[in-house]
């Protein structure tokens, strides 16, 4: 597959204003201006190729957003090498936006006033779609996004939800090969970050569009990313497989055995004591060390068992705890 996004030693700075306190510190703030330089971006390097859906996470002030205004043409970047689909985001601008879609959280490119289905009649002319093609692909977003029953209600009257769908449908009516979403499930019910997902999910697998996604609903990356970069402080600091990730740091997996009898001590050898609570015992092991299926004929042998479970720890906290304790730094 062709590259479709390039990124090489991307640097973003912004310059802003150190506020001093009290009405003398506001005088001089107005008359001589102290400023400090933020690193937003520094040094981050990458690629993906047509038809990607990589996840682009990190903590809050990581640098997520401003790259993806970057490549969004929205800002221009301090230093570094920067092309999309053959194009450089903000020299060619008017070209480059008829070829992207983009979704900025809960910031809707919707007329607020209008019925959402106006604001799709309006997109028509704008990006010059085909009759035939624009009612195709509106009727086909309306039916996966089930948007039937407010298509005529206007943007300013519909829930987040029902208005992140109609964003979503319009930032893809023009059939854009890259797709760029900015949190698109930020503040959303269960049923409507789903409903979101399967979205993506089908644009990706059925039409092909590269997407790159920032979200910090790690349960997105999970239903939807195979590859996640990982920015922290500017800096990247991880590109690779979602599963790699989780293998290196996701740490023990547990065992969780419920007895057919009471046994006063579970123990196996070569492991720690399980935690005992009734008839219930949780065992924590290293399945690089030691298999499950191992590990479940040594009870079965010793013990008589009602049933068996093997958990693993939930990725958000395995997210959680690289952001935090910055083990990838």
């Amino acid at each position: 597959m062709s590259e479709m996004i390039r990124v090489k030693n991307l640097y973003k700075t912004f310059r802003v204003t150190s506020g001093r306190k009290g009405l003398t510190g506001a005088i001089k703030n107005l008359v001589m201006p102290e400023y400090k330089i933020i690193q937003a971006v520094n040094g981050v390097s990458f690629s993906l190729r047509e038809g990607e859906l990589v996840g682009y996470i990190g903590p809050n002030g990581a640098g997520k957003s401003t790259t993806l205004k970057i490549l969004t043409g929205l800002l221009v970047p301090t230093s570094g090498e920067v092309q999309v689909n053959n194009r450089i985001p903000w020299r060619d601008r008017t070209a480059y936006v008829s070829q992207i879609g983009a979704v900025f959280g809960q910031r809707t490119t919707l007329w607020w006033d209008l019925p959402l289905k106006d604001s799709f009649e309006l997109l028509q002319p704008m990006y010059r779609i085909p009759e035939a093609r624009f009612r195709n692909n509106l009727r086909d977003f309306i039916e996966l996004l089930e948007m039937g029953p407010f298509l005529n209600s206007p943007v300013r009257s519909l829930s987040l939800g029902q208005r992140m769908r109609g964003d979503l449908a319009a930032a893809l009516l023009h059939e854009p090969p890259l797709l760029f979403l900015d949190e698109p499930t930020i503040g959303l019910d269960v049923v409507a970050k789903e409903r979101i997902r399967q979205f993506i999910h089908h644009v990706h697998t059925r039409r092909r569009t590269t997407i790159i996604l920032t979200t910090h609903d790690i349960s997105d990356i999970e239903k939807l990313c195979e590859r996640v970069i990982i920015i922290d402080q500017g800096k990247l600091v991880y590109d690779g497989a979602l599963q790699s990730l989780l293998d290196r740091f996701q740490g023990g997996l547990s065992l969780v055995v419920t007895f057919a009898e009471f046994v006063p001590d579970a123990s196996l050898p070569g492991l720690p004591p399980p935690h005992q609570d009734g008839l219930v015992a949780t065992y924590i092991f290293d399945g690089k060390q030691v298999t499950a299926a191992g590990l479940i004929e040594q009870i079965f042998r010793r013990y008589r068992v009602a049933d068996v479970e093997i958990r693993r720890p939930a990725i958000e906290e395995t997210i959680r705890r690289i952001y935090e304790r910055k083990l990838l730094s």
